[in-house]
């Protein structure tokens, strides 16, 4: 038999061993959940980051001007999203020029889907319209990789009799804009654009 002595001394070193080793797993999981965190900083100049952030604010109230099915709204909306996409800087964006007339072209088209948008009088018509606005952003973004916020790229399988249709929003909640009397929650996330950059 153990001596009491012999005793004390083995689980002593048996509960040091133990606080050892729970001290190093603990400092090695804390290091390991260290999730990566944008730094602020931007590869783009400011310029066309004022630029840009407005056009999306812009699409934003243009989407739930649609959200609320304003008709007279939605056309102030469009008017006003056509002033800011004009307004987007894109010559200060600081990258090659094949990727500078590519952008160019997308906000092109956004302001003649725009245009038509505001031409028509039958809002399902507006909506058409709206989700043209909609895929020529998510490339504009994609191609210049917008980097101040995270755009979520969403979808309803159900707008337009089931063709599906998607749009932009700053949040994960779904706010549809097609059937928003109908089906206001009804949607699912296709994408999370972020080109934030982060720390390794």
């Amino acid at each position: 038999m153990w001596n009491n002595s012999f005793m004390k001394k083995y689980i002593g070193s048996f509960c040091f061993i133990l606080l050892l080793s729970c001290a190093s797993q603990e400092q090695k999981t804390s290091s390991e959940a260290i999730p990566l965190v944008a730094t602020g900083k931007s590869v783009h100049s400011e310029a066309f980051n004022e630029s840009f952030k407005l056009g999306m604010k812009g699409y934003y109230e243009l989407k739930e001007r649609f959200v609320a099915e304003e008709k007279t709204a939605i056309d102030t909306a469009a008017a006003q999203l056509i002033k800011a996409v004009t307004a987007i800087k894109i010559d200060s964006i600081g990258v090659d020029s094949t990727i500078m007339l590519t952008a160019k072209s997308y906000t092109q088209g956004i302001n003649a889907e725009l245009v038509g948008l505001i031409g028509e009088t039958d809002i399902e018509e507006k909506r058409k319209a709206f989700q043209m606005v909609s895929e020529q952003l998510y490339d504009l973004i994609r191609t210049v990789q917008y980097d101040r916020e995270v755009v979520y790229h969403q979808f309803c399988p159900m707008a337009f009799n089931n063709e599906g249709a998607t749009w932009l929003s700053n949040t994960r909640t779904i706010r549809n804009p097609y059937l928003p009397t109908k089906m206001l929650e009804c949607g699912e996330l296709r994408d999370s654009i972020d080109f934030r950059r982060k720390n390794p």
